[in-house]
């Protein structure tokens, strides 16, 4: 408070918009972890529930899956749903493979993000494991089938804006990330160690 006092009233001017400035900068930083749990826990914009095991009810009633692929600009590798769509009674545990192709001559790593389509569908849409919960390395020219474990969570049909939906889509789009300091360490030891050079030795008596 003291020094607040002393300060001209132009002075108190900036300072105060500096406090503003950190105040919104520190908000914001906070913003995409907490914007991110949100909408796991609501399945706000799509988000999937995650759990650790299938449904403990299946019912009769069944919705269609339709798979969807996309990559971000830049991403070399080619991106698809082995099954375009597949008919599946709520409640049952369902396995759908994605499949990526790495055509470049280097390692590539990778990152899928991911929504469904109604974004209502969100939080019954449950991952009981996805390829997506982890980064993808794929080594030059190699081709991988990903898989994701899902089911409709029997709730959809309670849900006064989901529980009429006839169709839900599932959406990925990859994205290039750094390779692991690891990963890359190897990479660049193997290309510049001498020994993995063909080298041959000539003895004469």
């Amino acid at each position: 408070m003291k020094v607040w006092r002393k300060l001209s009233p132009n002075g108190r001017v900036v300072a105060a918009t500096v406090t503003t400035i950190l105040a919104m900068g520190s908000l914001g930083w906070a913003a995409v972890p907490l914007y991110n749990i949100f909408c796991a826990v609501t399945g706000y914009g799509g988000t999937t529930a995650t759990a650790s095991a299938g449904s403990t009810e299946i019912l009769e009633e069944t919705v269609l899956i339709r798979f969807d692929a996309s990559k971000e600009r830049g991403m070399p590798w080619s991106f698809k749903p082995v099954q375009t769509k597949m008919r599946v009674r709520i409640g049952e545990t369902n396995l759908a493979f994605y499949e990526a192709t790495n055509p470049t001559d280097e390692p590539v790593a990778g990152t899928a993000s991911y929504n469904v389509a109604p974004y209502a569908a969100g939080p019954h849409f449950v991952k009981i494991d996805c390829f997506c919960f982890n980064e993808q390395i794929l080594a030059p020219g190699e081709t991988v089938s990903m898989p994701v474990t899902f089911y409709v969570d029997p709730a959809i049909l309670d849900d006064p804006e989901a529980g009429d939906l006839s169709e839900i889509t599932l959406s990925y789009t990859f994205h290039v990330t750094d390779l692991p300091e690891d990963y890359a360490a190897l990479g660049t030891t193997l290309d510049t160690d001498p020994i993995s050079a063909d080298t041959t030795t000539t003895t004469t008596n």
